[in-house]
């Protein structure tokens, strides 16, 4: 193995220090030796006073984040089911999906679709505190294990439900009164309407407010005068 190369820099260092001899000591203290070794070289004088107000204690408090809210809900149209899930960030932020079911099931079914389809969502979102709310009671019963399951065709979304459930650090989840779920509601609306065509529809949503403009008397009767004319 070929000797390094010293930089400029570096051998002018070495060929300074040639004619001094230095001897490389390891340390042998323990770590935590180092603070008692401190203390008994640096003694507090007698007179100073402990003082309990530390600069940095903000630095000691842990902040809990507020948990995320998930919404879900269903709509049945005779063309197609619609879904729709509304998440509520910690900071207060409205996250709106609406889901267009492409399988024909039965009312239960469509009833597990839509939490499934918000959970999926928390999942890959790595978002853990969840509280979950849906007007269905039948279902949020089943999944807070009140209600058994007895419909053989509902066990595998139950199943997978509560799996997806337990990926989660802290779910709750919680029966809520449609009035109180009208988000949700009105998305599964809108996406079972949507269901009625096979062509895909934009539809752009606008907030806006009209402010009719100030015009001075003579700008107001040369406006009449324009539309006389016209």
């Amino acid at each position: 193995m070929a000797k390094p190369v010293l930089s400029d820099k570096f051998a002018r260092w070495y060929l300074q220090l040639q004619q001094f001899e230095i001897t490389y000591v390891p340390q042998k203290a323990v770590k935590g030796q180092v603070l008692p070794d401190f203390l008994t070289d640096h003694p507090m004088p007698a007179k100073w006073e402990l003082s309990d107000n530390l600069p940095n204690e903000d630095v000691l408090v842990i902040e809990v984040t507020p948990s995320w809210r998930m919404y879900f809900d269903e709509a049945f149209h005779k063309e197609g089911v619609g879904a729709g899930v509304v998440f509520v960030t910690s900071e207060g932020e409205v996250l709106p999906y609406s889901f267009i079911l492409t399988q024909n099931c039965s009312n239960n079914v469509v009833e597990y679709q839509a939490p499934i389809l918000g959970l999926e969502i928390v999942v890959d979102a790595k978002q853990l505190p969840l509280k979950v709310y849906g007007d269905y009671q039948l279902v949020v019963n089943q999944l807070l294990g009140l209600y058994e399951v007895k419909k053989p065709e509902l066990l595998p979304y139950h199943n997978y439900a509560k799996r997806l459930m337990g990926w989660l650090v802290d779910v709750e989840l919680e029966h809520l009164p449609r009035k109180d779920n009208k988000q949700a509601d009105a998305l599964a609306k809108l996406a079972s309407t949507l269901s009625m065509t096979d062509k895909e529809i934009c539809i752009p949503i606008c907030k806006s407010w009209v402010i009719p403009p100030i015009l001075s008397d003579d700008e107001d009767m040369f406006q009449e005068e324009e539309n006389h004319v016209t």
